[in-house]
């Protein structure tokens, strides 16, 4: 279960006027009520059993963005569940697709934090604003495989996340990258499957340009791949060697 609630370390006002212009920010009536359907009726209610792993890799303070493997739309929801405020004391900001962002969900989506980015070509204004988030020691969450895989192989990445990074590094903005693992009972998660998520060590990009960039992201996959093979394994499904 989720550790005591902290207090949060950063208000849910707007970050800048760039804010206006990808969401509303987090609203603070929707917010709770939010995690309260989702996370404690919906994500525990389905599940017949949650753990975290290493948590101790998580920061608790300062700018951290957060990589985790993507299996199913559950991820969402264990993320909040594991670092999110009850945890940190913050949000966890989520960069998603436009298409997410539509519609009724989209709706949501506007007033939770979330904020819309093509990862094979993120436009400078997701950028800035990303790095502008991490800058006030949010807590961000970015999906680097860009969709969600049921099948096993190894993990590739777009370099959205990789060159966020980096940027953010370029502006002084000092950002540890956790890896994360995310596993369920089954690549389609059943009704009472156990679930599990573990964060890696975090990481650090250093350098510029697109080398750099392709150097981080395959240091990146290897992380994230050791992390979800210890999510699997708490599940009773570890990954089969090739």
């Amino acid at each position: 279960m989720a550790a005591q609630t902290p207090t949060p370390t950063t208000s849910s006002a707007a970050i800048s006027p760039r804010e206006g212009s990808l969401c509303n920010g987090i609203s603070p009536w929707l917010s709770p009520v939010a995690m309260l359907v989702t996370v404690d009726l919906a994500l525990q209610g389905y599940f017949g059993e949650l753990r975290v792993l290493d948590r101790e890799h998580l920061p608790t303070e300062g700018a951290v963005l957060l990589a985790p493997t993507h299996r199913a739309r559950w991820d969402a929801l264990m993320l909040p569940w594991a670092a999110g405020r009850r945890v940190t004391g913050r949000d966890c900001r989520f960069m998603v697709t436009a298409d997410e962002m539509k519609g009724l969900q989209g709706w949501f989506l506007h007033r939770l934090g979330c904020f819309p980015v093509n990862q094979g070509r993120p436009t400078l204004a997701s950028l800035r604003y990303s790095v502008e988030l991490l800058a006030c020691g949010q807590q961000l969450v970015v999906f680097p495989e860009g969709r969600i895989r049921r099948e096993d192989g190894p993990i590739r990445l777009h370099q959205g996340l990789a060159r966020l990074a980096l940027l953010a590094t370029s502006q002084g903005v000092e950002v540890p990258v956790v890896p994360v693992g995310i596993a369920y009972g089954h690549a389609d998660p059943r009704p009472g499957d156990a679930a599990a998520l573990c964060f890696g060590s975090p990481l650090r990009a250093q350098g510029q340009g697109r080398d750099a960039a392709l150097g981080f992201s395959a240091e990146l996959a290897r992380a994230m791949e050791s992390a979800e093979q210890a999510a699997r394994s708490a599940v009773g499904r570890p990954i089969s060697s090739p």
